[in-house]
Formats: C-alpha cells, sequence, structure tokens
C-alpha cells in the first residue's frame, strides 16, 4: 500500500492561509455544493461516505450531526476538539499548519447542516504558534467571502470563535471541554444530558476533532461514492498516523484505512535504527494498549484490534527497541495520568496515583507478587469505576503490559531490576 495524499495535499504549499491560494486547490469547493442541498442532504452524504470520528472512538460522524439536527433550537454550535493533548500525537497540528482552511471549511459545512452559526476552536495550550495561523485563516476567508456574513452570496453565515485552552489532557473529553470553553474548570459532567442537545452553553452542539471536520470538505468536493473507493468495509477514507519513538523515519503519514501496522513501521518507517530490536509498540498514545512484536501484523481500521489490545485509536503509533524496559514505559504513562486527573472521582485521582507507585517499587526491585496482583485490581477497577475515558483508557496500557510481557514483570520482582529502571527521581506530581 502507498501513502495517499488526501488531507496532507496542501502540506508545503506556500501560503495556504490565504483563502485564494486554497481555493486553487479545489478548496470551498465542497462547501459551495453543500449550500446548494439542504443540511439533511448534507447528512445523508456523510452518512453515505461511512465517515467515523478519527479521534480514537470512530462513532458516525453523519449520526452526531443528526442529533444536533434534529434538536430544537435557534442556537446550535460546531465545536473543533484541537486539543491534541494524547502523547506522542501531533497530526492536527500538522492539519493546522498546513491547510488550515479545510478545517474551517469542514467546520462551516457542518454548521450549514445542523443549522449552526457559530463554530468554536478549542486549540491546545501547547500550540500558541497555530493562533495566528489560524486567526489569519479566518480573516483572509472573510476577506474572500467564504466565511462571515452571506457566504458566497447565500443567506448562510457563520462565525470563528477561537479558545486557548490550559494545558489539561481532561479537556480532551468533549464535556470538560465544554466546561472549559464556559470559563469554568475543566471536568466532565454527567450525562444524560447529552452533546447533541444540551452541549456548549446548555445549546444543541456538534464536537468533532480536526481531522474528522477536514475529511468533510473532501467529502463534500469530490462526493460519497468517490470516498467509499478509499479504506476497508466499515473504516472509509485515510487515516493520519503519527509516527515516533525508537524508528528511523519519524512523522506524519496518511495512509488508507487498513495498512498493516509492521507494513507501516518496517517498510515505511524504515524500521528499528542501530541494529536494535523491536520491544514493544504503543498503539493510540498513552492510552493504548503496549503489544509485543509478535503481534503487530495486523490491519490499522476502526473496528479490528491486535491479539494483545492493539487499535487504531487516534493513530499514534509510538516504536520502543530493546534498550529500554516495557515497566519503565508503563510507570511513566502512570505518571501522566496522575498528573492529567482532574480529580473529580476517586477511582481516578487515587487509583492512579497507586498504581504508579507501585509500578515505581516493582521497577526498583523492591515489589513482589501481591504488588503486581494489586496493580491488576486497582486497573480492573479504574477501568469500569472511573468517571470519564481519562479514567477508563489509563488502565488499558497497564493491563495490556501486564498481559503481553508477564515475563517482564515477574523478572522484577523480589529483589530484581534492570538498568532502565533504575530509581530516578519521580514526578513532582507525585507524593508518597
Amino acid at each position: 500500500m502507498k501513502e495517499k495524499r488526501i488531507l496532507l495535499r496542501n502540506y508545503g504549499r506556500p501560503n495556504m492561509t490565504d483563502a485564494k491560494a486554497y481555493m486553487e486547490t479545489g478548496g470551498y469547493q465542497g462547501l459551495k455544493r453543500a449550500l446548494g442541498m439542504s443540511g439533511w442532504e448534507v447528512i445523508q452524504e456523510l452518512k453515505a461516505s461511512g465517515l467515523r470520528g478519527r479521534g480514537g472512538a470512530g462513532f458516525p460522524s453523519w449520526l452526531k450531526l443528526k442529533f444536533a439536527y434534529d434538536a430544537e433550537d435557534d442556537i446550535k454550535y460546531i465545536v473543533c476538539n484541537a486539543d491534541e493533548g494524547e502523547p506522542g500525537t501531533n497530526k492536527d497540528r500538522v492539519l493546522m499548519t498546513n491547510d488550515p482552511h479545510s478545517l474551517l471549511e469542514g467546520m462551516m459545512i457542518a454548521g450549514w447542516a445542523i443549522g449552526a452559526r457559530k463554530g468554536y476552536i478549542y486549540l491546545r495550550a501547547e500550540y500558541p504558534y497555530v493562533l495566528p495561523i489560524l486567526e489569519n485563516a479566518i480573516e483572509s476567508a472573510k476577506q474572500n467571502h467564504c466565511a462571515g456574513e452571506h457566504i458566497f452570496g447565500s443567506d448562510f453565515s457563520f462565525e470563528f470563535c477561537i479558545r486557548l485552552g490550559a494545558g489539561a489532557y481532561v479537556c480532551g473529553e468533549e464535556t470538560a471541554l465544554f466546561e472549559s470553553i464556559e470559563g469554568r474548570r475543566g471536568e466532565p459532567r454527567i450525562r444524560p444530558p447529552f452533546p447533541g442537545t444540551h452541549g456548549l452553553f446548555g445549546k444543541p452542539t456538534c464536537l468533532n476533532n480536526v481531522e474528522t471536520l477536514a475529511n468533510m470538505s473532501h467529502i463534500l468536493r469530490e462526493g460519497a461514492e468517490w470516498y467509499n473507493t478509499l479504506g476497508v468495509e466499515g473504516s472509509r477514507g485515510t487515516k493520519l498516523f503519527t509516527v515516533s519513538g525508537n524508528v528511523n523515519n519519524r512523522g506524519v503519514y496518511e495512509f488508507e484505512m487498513g495498512i498493516n501496522l509492521k507494513e507501516l513501521i518496517f517498510d515505511y518507517c524504515g524500521g528499528v535504527p542501530d541494529g536494535h530490536k523491536l520491544l514493544a509498540v504503543q498503539t493510540g498514545g498513552a492510552s493504548g494498549a503496549i503489544i509485543n512484536p509478535d503481534q503487530i501484523d495486523f490491519n490499522l481500521d476502526i473496528d479490528h484490534a491486535a491479539p494483545g489490545g492493539g487499535r487504531l485509536g487516534c493513530g499514534t503509533v509510538f516504536v520502543v527497541d530493546d534498550t529500554n524496559c516495557v515497566l519503565d514505559i508503563v510507570r511513566n504513562n502512570m505518571a501522566f495520568f496522575c498528573a492529567e486527573s482532574c480529580g473529580k472521582c476517586v477511582p481516578c485521582r487515587e487509583g492512579t496515583r497507586r498504581i504508579f507507585l507501585l509500578l515505581d517499587k516493582i521497577c526498583s526491585g523492591s515489589g513482589t507478587v501481591h504488588d503486581l496482583n494489586h496493580v491488576i485490581d486497582l486497573a480492573n477497577t479504574i477501568k469500569i469505576a472511573a468517571f470519564c475515558g481519562l479514567g477508563h483508557s489509563s488502565a488499558v496500557p497497564v493491563l495490556s503490559a501486564i498481559e503481553n510481557f508477564r515475563d517482564d514483570f515477574n523478572r522484577h520482582l523480589d529483589g530484581d531490576h534492570c538498568a532502565c529502571c533504575a530509581r530516578t527521581e519521580r514526578s513532582v506530581y507525585i507524593n508518597d
């Protein structure tokens, strides 16, 4: 399978904040087509395309739009999650810096579909250099009648607002993101009610991430039938992959859904450097499963997973060679989740901290079989009892690593450890 650049078609082109330059590449043709259709017809086009969310959950994009479309309210919102807080992921940053108008076009198509006239872009705090790029693109779109009042001479108007996050991972959860935009502490809300009827400011809201919205501009321009020629059954289109870690060719790649993970690592990214061997791969970011080399021969699409739990998720692929230790990787993951827990629920607030301390003890060679079993019990409890997805997903790397690398964990028990796991200074967020 060769790389298929559709979302990245304008990568490296100059002046892509300029709406005219974007239109020269076929930009805003999808929005023009959408404005000639009813909102319901746009939703049906997206349904026929098979587009599913690219944030990790893979929820049907048309269904999110339908929930907000069906809601009876004069005020509705489109929200773009550009927080991209998953460690090792920077695909959305690449899209926003190289092709910002594809995001704006997608948001306006979604806005027309549900009857929204205003959209919020929630931008990651660590991306301050992206802010002027988006602002310039919005201003250029207005000047060329692609945004703002009476877009392309129609009755449709759409306003963009950008809100900066404060570096909180939990605000990747949609209701916590709404809370942050509204000026409150970023904590997840109780659901129901759901965002489709009671979202931002209590109004019907449709939230998607950058990659999902950018896809809408291409689908409306080329049509659902064209989009269905890409990818595999149930997972149509292309996907952006962020490949990092111990691999020769790191970067952001675009392939059709269904590419083989082993092929991606060794054929396109050049494999593990310096003659080292592959130890593990973590897919989907810090909240993804950690699998061993025998489990990487599977196709990356939304519905399928490796025997060890590895799956597509948000498209992040973290490669680990044999100069590292899996236990050290897992411990670092848990230090991250401890720091990023909003503290609202006990299972996540206390459970992640306790798991980190137990893993730290095991890494140092002071752990016992009882400690390891305690880690498993705590992770399983968090997986079902935490209030939101942050807590649920924090258990995934722990449980998958123990399942797939049990011998490595056993070797660290009862006074033994490895050089990689020699005790280091703990995170400043962790207190004994």
